[in-house]
């Protein structure tokens, strides 16, 4: 089965859909019911403390030890028994890093709409089972009686977790998530360049402008000026849509993600890595901008 063919059956699923729009808002309202300390934990799920998304670190313990535990499951089978004892600890030290997995990937399902919570639900679907596989392993290679049927539960829950990777590298690598929608080689203007005129941005308000080949959110707030990159660095919103805040600060208006005005830096996530932000001046009358210089090579706008 191809790719499309794969990612097509998950799209025509609509109890997915179905059943991500009743979940979602259960797991968001569980951390807005935290207040602060829940917002806390959430960010920091979401990797914002990294500075880009946690989860994909911790999903390489479980397919790591699960991996070693299969290889040494099959050396078992052909005769060596002195890899029992690691193919056990690697699925016990899988199920764990499987559990923060499952929490990391969840925190970061939550900042998904449409196609990608489609395919999320999926993933994760499959995750549970392949965990419940190895769970089931997990206990049975207690009793040597039931020790070739443990293995067998494992090489299964791995076929599982193999399909469930494929539809996570999806997921990044053409639906991109997790990806610096901020970011690209070139475009940035890293000579000032005229935008606007001062008389077109009224104070305590925000609008989309173009310089070079990158879109930037202008911004006043309490006559001083700001500007950042407008395309949001989680999944691409346009923040100039969004909701300009009392303390200098921007929401997406996608998935809510808070981004400071001075310095494009991430309050709120899902979003992980920063705005880039720009130098801005008046001149003659205009609003002009330019990339800030120490960022010259550290952020890529998107073609648009």
């Amino acid at each position: 089965m191809s790719s499309k063919s794969l990612m097509k059956i998950i799209d025509d699923q609509q109890w997915l859909e179905d059943a991500g729009e009743a979940i979602q808002p259960v797991i968001l309202n569980a951390f807005k019911a935290g207040g602060k300390t829940g917002n806390d934990i959430k960010n920091f799920l979401h990797g914002k403390w990294l500075g880009h998304a946690l989860h994909p670190m911790i999903t390489d313990v479980p397919i790591g030890a699960w991996t070693t535990a299969v290889a040494l499951d099959t050396m078992e089978l052909c005769g060596s028994d002195k890899y029992k004892a690691g193919a056990d600890a690697a699925v016990t030290i899988g199920l764990a890093g499987a559990a923060g997995a499952a929490v990391t990937g969840l925190t970061d399902w939550t900042g998904t709409t449409q196609i990608e919570r489609k395919a999320g639900l999926a993933h994760a679907l499959l995750n549970i089972g392949a965990t419940a596989l190895f769970l089931t392993s997990a206990i049975l290679r207690k009793n040597e009686k039931s020790r070739k049927t443990a293995i067998s539960l494992s090489i299964l829950g791995y076929c599982i977790t193999t399909a469930s990777a494929y539809i996570g590298g999806n997921l990044v690598y053409n639906q991109q998530m997790g990806v610096n929608h901020a970011a690209a080689p070139e475009g940035f203007p890293e000579e000032y360049e005229a935008v606007c005129s001062e008389e077109d941005l009224a104070d305590n308000s925000m609008k989309c402008v173009r310089a070079g080949k990158v879109n930037v959110l202008l911004a006043r707030k309490n006559n001083e000026l700001f500007a950042i990159a407008n395309t949001c660095s989680h999944l691409g919103g346009p923040l100039s849509d969004g909701e300009l805040l009392e303390s200098c600060e921007v929401r997406c208006p996608w998935h809510g993600s808070v981004f400071s005005l001075k310095d494009g830096s991430v309050i709120d996530g899902p979003a992980t890595e920063p705005q880039p932000e720009f130098d801005i001046r008046t001149r003659n009358g205009k609003i002009e901008v330019r990339l800030r210089p120490n960022q010259s090579r550290s952020f890529i706008p998107p073609e648009s």
